[in-house]
Protein backbone atom coordinates (compact mmCIF):
# COMPACT_ATOMS: atom_id res chain seq x y z
CA UNK A 1 0.00 0.00 0.00
CA UNK A 2 1.02 3.55 -0.87
CA UNK A 3 -0.04 6.79 0.49
CA UNK A 4 -2.99 8.93 -1.14
CA UNK A 5 -1.01 11.33 -2.63
CA UNK A 6 -2.56 15.07 -1.40
CA UNK A 7 0.13 17.43 -1.19
CA UNK A 8 3.44 18.27 -2.85
CA UNK A 9 5.99 17.41 -0.72
CA UNK A 10 9.68 18.93 -0.58
CA UNK A 11 11.99 15.91 -0.63
CA UNK A 12 13.13 16.66 3.01
CA UNK A 13 12.24 14.40 5.71
CA UNK A 14 12.38 16.08 9.41
CA UNK A 15 14.21 14.44 11.76
CA UNK A 16 14.09 16.61 15.19
CA UNK A 17 13.61 20.08 16.22
CA UNK A 18 14.50 22.65 19.17
CA UNK A 19 12.85 25.85 19.46
CA UNK A 20 12.76 27.60 15.87
CA UNK A 21 15.03 25.35 14.02
CA UNK A 22 14.29 21.85 13.31
CA UNK A 23 16.80 19.46 11.49
CA UNK A 24 16.53 16.80 8.66
CA UNK A 25 17.84 13.08 8.85
CA UNK A 26 21.15 14.33 6.94
CA UNK A 27 21.20 16.65 9.87
CA UNK A 28 20.79 20.13 7.87
CA UNK A 29 19.46 22.60 10.23
CA UNK A 30 16.51 24.81 8.96
CA UNK A 31 15.12 28.11 10.43
CA UNK A 32 11.25 27.88 11.00
CA UNK A 33 9.41 30.53 9.68
CA UNK A 34 5.94 28.35 9.41
CA UNK A 35 5.88 26.17 12.69
CA UNK A 36 4.36 23.45 10.94
CA UNK A 37 1.36 25.64 9.89
CA UNK A 38 0.93 27.66 12.76
CA UNK A 39 0.80 24.89 15.44
CA UNK A 40 4.16 25.05 17.14
CA UNK A 41 3.55 27.87 19.54
CA UNK A 42 5.87 27.68 22.21
CA UNK A 43 8.83 25.93 20.06
CA UNK A 44 10.05 22.74 19.33
CA UNK A 45 10.42 20.19 21.56
CA UNK A 46 10.26 22.12 24.75
CA UNK A 47 11.73 20.27 28.03
CA UNK A 48 8.61 21.29 29.62
CA UNK A 49 6.38 20.10 27.10
CA UNK A 50 8.14 16.95 27.17
CA UNK A 51 8.47 16.39 30.71
CA UNK A 52 4.81 17.18 31.14
CA UNK A 53 3.46 15.05 28.28
CA UNK A 54 5.69 12.12 29.24
CA UNK A 55 4.09 12.18 33.10
CA UNK A 56 0.75 11.60 31.83
CA UNK A 57 2.05 8.93 29.67
CA UNK A 58 3.33 7.07 32.51
CA UNK A 59 0.34 7.27 34.40
CA UNK A 60 -2.86 7.32 31.45
CA UNK A 61 -3.08 8.15 27.82
CA UNK A 62 -6.68 7.96 27.56
CA UNK A 63 -10.30 7.00 28.72
CA UNK A 64 -13.60 7.72 27.38
CA UNK A 65 -15.87 10.84 28.19
CA UNK A 66 -18.05 8.30 29.49
CA UNK A 67 -16.47 9.94 33.11
CA UNK A 68 -14.95 12.78 34.60
CA UNK A 69 -11.53 14.01 33.59
CA UNK A 70 -10.52 16.55 36.17
CA UNK A 71 -7.88 17.80 33.18
CA UNK A 72 -10.60 19.38 31.39
CA UNK A 73 -11.78 21.11 34.37
CA UNK A 74 -8.18 22.16 34.63
CA UNK A 75 -7.75 23.46 30.89
CA UNK A 76 -10.71 24.99 30.54
CA UNK A 77 -10.53 27.51 34.12
CA UNK A 78 -6.84 28.31 33.30
CA UNK A 79 -7.99 28.91 29.52
CA UNK A 80 -10.45 31.03 30.42
CA UNK A 81 -8.12 33.24 32.85
CA UNK A 82 -5.56 33.40 30.33
CA UNK A 83 -7.78 35.00 27.43
CA UNK A 84 -10.28 36.69 29.71
CA UNK A 85 -13.20 34.43 28.84
CA UNK A 86 -13.09 32.97 31.95
CA UNK A 87 -17.77 33.29 32.02
CA UNK A 88 -17.55 30.94 28.28
CA UNK A 89 -18.25 27.54 28.73
CA UNK A 90 -15.79 25.02 26.83
CA UNK A 91 -16.01 21.63 24.73
CA UNK A 92 -12.99 20.04 23.52
CA UNK A 93 -12.80 18.40 20.48
CA UNK A 94 -9.85 17.20 17.57
CA UNK A 95 -9.14 19.40 14.90
CA UNK A 96 -9.84 23.10 13.14
CA UNK A 97 -12.19 22.13 10.89
CA UNK A 98 -14.18 19.76 13.97
CA UNK A 99 -13.86 23.06 16.35
CA UNK A 100 -16.02 25.34 13.36
CA UNK A 101 -17.98 22.01 12.04
CA UNK A 102 -19.76 22.10 15.69
CA UNK A 103 -19.60 25.83 15.87
CA UNK A 104 -21.86 26.07 12.91
CA UNK A 105 -24.23 23.34 14.07
CA UNK A 106 -24.22 24.95 18.02
CA UNK A 107 -25.39 28.35 16.10
CA UNK A 108 -28.15 26.21 13.81
CA UNK A 109 -29.47 24.47 17.48
CA UNK A 110 -29.03 27.86 18.95
CA UNK A 111 -31.78 30.01 16.89
CA UNK A 112 -33.20 26.90 13.96
CA UNK A 113 -31.46 29.16 10.74
CA UNK A 114 -29.84 27.26 8.60
CA UNK A 115 -28.19 30.25 6.22
CA UNK A 116 -24.58 31.41 7.12
CA UNK A 117 -22.50 34.32 6.10
CA UNK A 118 -18.95 33.92 5.45
CA UNK A 119 -16.27 35.87 3.52
CA UNK A 120 -14.54 35.83 0.66
CA UNK A 121 -11.50 33.89 0.16
CA UNK A 122 -11.99 32.23 3.80
CA UNK A 123 -11.20 28.86 4.79
CA UNK A 124 -12.02 27.50 7.88
CA UNK A 125 -11.81 23.57 7.36
CA UNK A 126 -12.01 20.84 4.91
CA UNK A 127 -15.18 18.37 6.49
CA UNK A 128 -18.55 19.01 5.36
CA UNK A 129 -19.90 22.34 7.17
CA UNK A 130 -16.17 23.77 7.31
CA UNK A 131 -15.95 23.27 3.60
CA UNK A 132 -19.00 24.68 2.62
CA UNK A 133 -18.13 28.12 4.28
CA UNK A 134 -14.79 28.12 3.01
CA UNK A 135 -14.61 29.79 -0.39
CA UNK A 136 -12.35 27.28 -2.65
CA UNK A 137 -15.05 25.50 -5.32
CA UNK A 138 -12.03 23.55 -6.06
CA UNK A 139 -12.22 21.59 -2.10
CA UNK A 140 -16.17 21.95 -1.87
CA UNK A 141 -17.27 18.71 -3.18
CA UNK A 142 -21.21 18.42 -4.47
CA UNK A 143 -22.31 16.72 -1.45
CA UNK A 144 -21.00 19.48 0.62
CA UNK A 145 -22.50 22.54 -1.67
CA UNK A 146 -25.58 22.47 -0.18
CA UNK A 147 -26.57 26.60 -1.11
CA UNK A 148 -26.36 27.46 2.33
CA UNK A 149 -23.96 29.93 2.40
CA UNK A 150 -23.57 33.79 1.03
CA UNK A 151 -19.72 34.63 0.21
CA UNK A 152 -18.99 38.57 0.65
CA UNK A 153 -16.10 41.08 0.67
CA UNK A 154 -14.23 41.13 3.18
CA UNK A 155 -14.34 44.52 5.36
CA UNK A 156 -17.04 45.36 3.21
CA UNK A 157 -19.84 46.12 6.31
CA UNK A 158 -22.90 47.63 3.85
CA UNK A 159 -22.86 44.36 2.19
CA UNK A 160 -22.90 42.52 5.32
CA UNK A 161 -25.39 44.20 7.28
CA UNK A 162 -27.62 44.07 3.70
CA UNK A 163 -27.61 40.01 4.10
CA UNK A 164 -28.33 40.40 7.88
CA UNK A 165 -31.42 42.77 7.52
CA UNK A 166 -33.32 39.87 6.33
CA UNK A 167 -33.80 38.27 8.97
CA UNK A 168 -32.49 34.63 8.27
CA UNK A 169 -28.97 34.28 8.96
CA UNK A 170 -27.98 31.66 11.37
CA UNK A 171 -24.67 32.60 11.83
CA UNK A 172 -21.62 34.43 10.83
CA UNK A 173 -18.04 32.88 10.75
CA UNK A 174 -14.79 35.26 10.43
CA UNK A 175 -11.30 35.03 10.65
CA UNK A 176 -10.25 38.51 11.66
CA UNK A 177 -7.29 37.71 10.17
CA UNK A 178 -7.54 35.42 6.44
CA UNK A 179 -4.62 33.01 6.84
CA UNK A 180 -5.08 30.70 3.76
CA UNK A 181 -7.14 34.11 2.10
CA UNK A 182 -3.35 35.88 2.37
CA UNK A 183 -3.16 37.39 5.72
CA UNK A 184 -5.95 40.12 5.13
CA UNK A 185 -6.79 42.00 8.58
CA UNK A 186 -10.20 42.89 9.34
CA UNK A 187 -10.75 46.72 10.35
CA UNK A 188 -11.84 47.38 13.41
CA UNK A 189 -15.07 49.66 11.84
CA UNK A 190 -16.18 46.29 10.16
CA UNK A 191 -15.89 44.23 13.18
CA UNK A 192 -17.83 46.53 15.51
CA UNK A 193 -20.46 47.30 13.19
CA UNK A 194 -21.04 43.47 12.05
CA UNK A 195 -21.03 42.76 15.78
CA UNK A 196 -24.05 45.00 16.61
CA UNK A 197 -25.36 43.70 13.42
CA UNK A 198 -25.15 40.13 14.36
CA UNK A 199 -26.87 41.01 17.84
CA UNK A 200 -29.44 42.85 16.27
CA UNK A 201 -30.71 40.57 14.03
CA UNK A 202 -30.79 37.72 15.78
CA UNK A 203 -27.10 36.12 14.42
CA UNK A 204 -24.98 33.91 16.00
CA UNK A 205 -21.23 35.60 15.72
CA UNK A 206 -18.45 33.18 15.36
CA UNK A 207 -14.55 33.84 15.45
CA UNK A 208 -12.67 31.54 13.68
CA UNK A 209 -9.11 32.26 15.41
CA UNK A 210 -7.67 28.52 14.84
CA UNK A 211 -4.67 30.18 12.73
CA UNK A 212 -4.75 33.83 13.82
CA UNK A 213 -5.80 32.94 17.51
CA UNK A 214 -3.69 31.82 20.70
CA UNK A 215 -1.12 34.69 21.06
CA UNK A 216 -0.19 34.23 17.34
CA UNK A 217 -1.72 38.43 16.71
CA UNK A 218 0.08 39.82 19.64
CA UNK A 219 -2.66 39.02 22.21
CA UNK A 220 -4.55 36.20 23.01
CA UNK A 221 -6.77 36.37 20.36
CA UNK A 222 -6.88 38.05 16.78
CA UNK A 223 -10.34 39.34 17.85
CA UNK A 224 -9.41 41.09 20.81
CA UNK A 225 -7.57 43.86 19.09
CA UNK A 226 -11.11 45.16 17.30
CA UNK A 227 -12.98 45.36 20.94
CA UNK A 228 -15.49 42.12 19.52
CA UNK A 229 -16.88 39.54 21.85
CA UNK A 230 -17.84 37.00 19.88
CA UNK A 231 -20.42 34.20 20.42
CA UNK A 232 -18.35 31.42 19.69
CA UNK A 233 -14.53 31.12 19.10
CA UNK A 234 -13.28 27.93 17.86
CA UNK A 235 -9.74 27.18 18.78
CA UNK A 236 -7.19 24.75 17.63
CA UNK A 237 -3.49 24.39 16.18
CA UNK A 238 -1.20 26.44 18.94
CA UNK A 239 -3.35 24.76 21.66
CA UNK A 240 -1.57 21.92 22.06
CA UNK A 241 1.85 22.71 20.09
CA UNK A 242 2.02 19.35 18.13
CA UNK A 243 -0.46 17.18 19.87
CA UNK A 244 -4.30 16.77 17.77
CA UNK A 245 -6.04 19.35 20.07
CA UNK A 246 -8.74 22.00 19.34
CA UNK A 247 -11.49 23.54 21.34
CA UNK A 248 -14.80 25.57 21.23
CA UNK A 249 -15.69 28.68 23.39
CA UNK A 250 -19.49 28.94 24.07
CA UNK A 251 -21.32 31.70 25.27
CA UNK A 252 -22.98 31.32 28.26
CA UNK A 253 -26.54 32.28 26.75
CA UNK A 254 -26.04 29.11 24.97
CA UNK A 255 -27.48 25.81 27.17
CA UNK A 256 -25.91 22.38 26.66
CA UNK A 257 -28.28 19.82 25.47
CA UNK A 258 -27.35 16.19 26.00
CA UNK A 259 -26.65 14.38 22.62
CA UNK A 260 -26.09 16.98 20.38
CA UNK A 261 -22.79 17.54 20.51
CA UNK A 262 -19.96 14.89 21.02
CA UNK A 263 -16.79 13.00 20.77
CA UNK A 264 -14.44 10.08 21.37
CA UNK A 265 -10.89 11.63 21.65
CA UNK A 266 -11.49 15.27 22.22
CA UNK A 267 -10.24 16.47 25.51
CA UNK A 268 -8.00 13.01 26.36
CA UNK A 269 -5.55 12.79 29.21
CA UNK A 270 -2.65 13.39 26.99
CA UNK A 271 -4.30 16.11 24.91
CA UNK A 272 -5.34 17.98 28.23
CA UNK A 273 -1.84 17.54 29.67
CA UNK A 274 -0.34 19.08 25.62
CA UNK A 275 -2.89 21.98 26.15
CA UNK A 276 -1.52 22.42 30.25
CA UNK A 277 1.97 22.67 29.36
CA UNK A 278 1.31 24.85 26.72
CA UNK A 279 -0.15 27.58 28.86
CA UNK A 280 2.55 26.84 31.01
CA UNK A 281 5.28 28.06 28.99
CA UNK A 282 3.31 31.02 27.43
CA UNK A 283 2.46 32.08 30.79
CA UNK A 284 6.26 31.74 32.43
CA UNK A 285 7.39 33.16 28.88
CA UNK A 286 5.42 35.47 27.83
CA UNK A 287 5.28 34.44 24.65
CA UNK A 288 2.13 36.41 23.53
CA UNK A 289 3.98 39.80 24.48
CA UNK A 290 6.74 38.12 22.99
CA UNK A 291 4.78 37.19 19.57
CA UNK A 292 3.70 41.34 19.76
CA UNK A 293 7.38 42.60 20.23
CA UNK A 294 9.36 40.50 17.76
CA UNK A 295 5.99 40.68 15.45
CA UNK A 296 6.38 44.15 14.80
CA UNK A 297 9.97 44.11 14.80
CA UNK A 298 9.88 42.06 12.23
CA UNK A 299 7.45 43.96 10.22
CA UNK A 300 8.83 46.95 10.41
CA UNK A 301 12.42 45.20 9.24
CA UNK A 302 10.63 43.76 5.97
CA UNK A 303 9.07 47.19 5.57
CA UNK A 304 12.56 48.61 5.47
CA UNK A 305 13.08 45.94 3.02
CA UNK A 306 10.49 46.57 1.04
CA UNK A 307 12.12 50.30 0.36
CA UNK A 308 14.75 48.65 -1.53
CA UNK A 309 13.53 45.92 -2.96
CA UNK A 310 11.25 46.37 -5.87
CA UNK A 311 9.72 42.74 -5.83
CA UNK A 312 8.05 43.24 -2.12
CA UNK A 313 4.14 44.71 -3.06
CA UNK A 314 3.29 44.85 0.38
CA UNK A 315 4.18 43.70 4.01
CA UNK A 316 0.66 43.08 6.44
CA UNK A 317 -0.30 41.09 9.09
CA UNK A 318 -0.10 41.17 13.38
CA UNK A 319 2.12 39.81 15.66
CA UNK A 320 4.06 36.53 14.15
CA UNK A 321 1.69 36.19 11.68
CA UNK A 322 3.33 37.93 8.53
CA UNK A 323 2.23 37.97 4.81
CA UNK A 324 4.76 39.15 1.96
CA UNK A 325 2.97 39.97 -1.11
CA UNK A 326 5.38 39.39 -4.36
CA UNK A 327 5.04 40.23 -7.70
CA UNK A 328 7.15 37.65 -8.57
CA UNK A 329 6.10 33.95 -7.89
CA UNK A 330 6.19 33.08 -4.76
CA UNK A 331 6.34 29.55 -5.03
CA UNK A 332 9.59 29.79 -6.50
CA UNK A 333 10.81 32.27 -3.36
CA UNK A 334 9.92 29.17 -0.84
CA UNK A 335 11.01 26.70 -2.62
CA UNK A 336 14.52 28.57 -3.29
CA UNK A 337 14.34 30.15 0.65
CA UNK A 338 14.04 26.03 1.83
CA UNK A 339 16.67 24.20 -1.02
CA UNK A 340 19.23 27.43 -1.05
CA UNK A 341 18.70 29.16 2.25
CA UNK A 342 17.26 25.86 4.46
CA UNK A 343 14.38 27.93 5.87
CA UNK A 344 10.64 27.20 5.86
CA UNK A 345 7.92 29.47 5.19
CA UNK A 346 4.07 29.43 3.96
CA UNK A 347 2.32 30.68 1.36
CA UNK A 348 -1.09 32.36 0.62
CA UNK A 349 -3.35 34.07 -1.33
CA UNK A 350 -2.35 35.51 -4.81
CA UNK A 351 1.02 35.57 -4.51
CA UNK A 352 2.00 35.96 -0.50
CA UNK A 353 5.11 34.60 1.74
CA UNK A 354 3.06 33.26 4.93
CA UNK A 355 4.94 33.56 8.26
CA UNK A 356 3.94 31.73 11.02
CA UNK A 357 6.92 31.03 13.41
CA UNK A 358 6.74 29.91 16.94
CA UNK A 359 5.51 32.55 19.47
CA UNK A 360 9.57 31.91 21.14
CA UNK A 361 11.13 33.58 18.06
CA UNK A 362 13.75 36.15 18.54
CA UNK A 363 14.75 39.18 17.22
CA UNK A 364 18.02 37.74 16.29
CA UNK A 365 16.60 35.04 14.50
CA UNK A 366 13.91 37.53 12.77
CA UNK A 367 17.06 39.13 11.59
CA UNK A 368 18.67 35.90 10.22
CA UNK A 369 15.49 35.14 8.45
CA UNK A 370 15.65 38.66 6.69
CA UNK A 371 19.18 38.11 5.59
CA UNK A 372 18.32 34.58 4.09
CA UNK A 373 15.24 36.86 2.79
CA UNK A 374 17.29 39.20 0.69
CA UNK A 375 19.55 36.20 -0.84
CA UNK A 376 16.55 34.98 -2.26
CA UNK A 377 15.45 37.80 -3.20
Amino acid sequence: MKLFDVYPLFDIAIDHGKGCKVWDEKGQEYLDLYGGHAVISIGHCHPHYIEVLTKQLNKLGFYSNSVQNPLQKELAERLGKACGYDDYQFFLINSGAEANENALKLASFHNGRTRVLSAEKAFHGRTSLAVEVTNNPKIIAPINNNGHVTYLPLNDLPAWEAELAKGDVCAVIIECIQGVGGIKVVTEEFAKGLAAACKKYGAVLICDEIQCGYGRSGKFFAHQWLGIKPDLISVAKGIGNGFPMAGLLISPEFVPVYGQLGTTFGGNHLACASALAVLDVMEEENLVENGRVVGDYLIEKLKELQKTEPHIVDVRGKGLMIGIELDIPYKEVRTRLVKEQHCFTGCAGTNVLRLLPPLCLTKAEADDFIERLKKVM
